[in-house]
């Protein structure tokens, strides 16, 4: 049995190969499979699966490819609210951050509350108060700016529309899933949230049990999609119940709660977990996920559509 594996996600949705060119599939493929490389080196070099998710995580995050970080896109007022979050299997312990601005590694932020406050979740001002005392490292509005994201926004800022990221319909979101050589678990997500979004509107990536949850006992979880189905579905948290209360294979779990549960309510989306016995199970309902995982036996797989 494989003893540490890595998984990482890039956003699921409407991902047709007849809408996507060969040079930029192969952007897509390029910076996942810079992701996974750098997480698995962590895993290998005997590091811990949450010091791997949230390496992985931050590296998506640095690519503009992806609705996260310096990808994210705009919000009605032109500037930029990031949400992300992280969970440690071993202890349960937590850390999140939601409606932050100009902070260029979300995640690390969330790794920050999670280590060096009392709080599990931290919102908007206050957050970035603390984003402050810890030296989290801030971007300015230009860091964050790419046309291809305003020009999404400016199509629809005149109306009521939000939209999750490009126009093909794919939720932006990123994360990743890791069990490392001590048997320990650990997942991370960051997200960007929706274009022309209003109110402070918060999706489930930020929210432990919905987007993101990690328990040794079970399995590691990071979500992608329409973030309020994931939330009244609590998504993350009901792959792991399905396990522990049902005695569910990490697949099985899995496909129930995004082939049924989520289907039936309309939901689209999917999620990357990983279990204690380094099981790793990549599924979605939607056309398709920019996905791929990475083991200690040397497996290597970066996919984005159906087949």
């Amino acid at each position: 049995m494989t003893d540490y594996i890595i998984a990482i996600h890039g956003g699921a949705g409407t991902i047709l190969k007849s809408l996507m060119t060969a040079e930029k599939e192969k952007l897509y493929k390029v910076a996942l499979q810079d992701a996974l490389d750098q997480g698995i080196k962590i895993l290998r070099n005997g590091g811990s699966a949450l010091d791997a998710v949230v390496h992985a995580t931050s590296v998506l995050e640095d690519c503009p490819l992806f609705n996260a970080g310096k990808g994210s896109v705009f919000t009605h007022d032109g500037g930029h609210e990031m949400d992300a979050s992280v969970m440690n299997g071993s202890d349960l312990k937590a850390g999140a951050v939601a409606g932050v601005r100009n902070i260029k590694n979300p995640v690390l932020h969330a790794k920050a509350v999670m280590n060096h406050s009392e709080h599990v979740f931290l919102f908007g001002a206050g957050a970035e108060e603390f984003a402050r005392k810890e030296r989290i490292e801030f971007e300015s509005d230009e860091y964050f700016f790419e046309k291809c994201r305003y020009d999404q926004l400016l199509e629809i800022r005149d109306s009521d529309q939000v939209r999750l990221d490009h126009s093909n319909t794919k939720f932006g979101t990123v994360g990743a899933v890791a069990r490392d050589v001590g048997g320990n678990l650990a997942a991370a997500t960051s997200t960007g949230g929706m274009t022309n979004k209003r109110y402070g509107r918060v999706g489930d990536s930020p929210i432990i049990g919905a987007g993101t949850y990690a328990n040794n006992n079970t399995c590691a979880v990071s979500c992608t999609g329409h973030g309020e189905y994931f939330i009244r579905s609590v998504v993350a948290y009901d792959v792991s119940c399905l396990m522990e209360y049902k005695g569910m294979t990490l697949q099985q779990a899995c496909d129930e709660v995004v082939m049924k549960k989520l289907k039936n309510m309309d939901g689209e989306g999917g999620l990357i977990a990983i279990d204690k016995l380094a099981n790793c199970s990549m599924v979605f309902n939607s056309e398709g996920m920019y996905r791929g995982f990475q083991d200690a036996d040397g497996r290597n797989e970066i996919m984005i559509y159906k087949s």
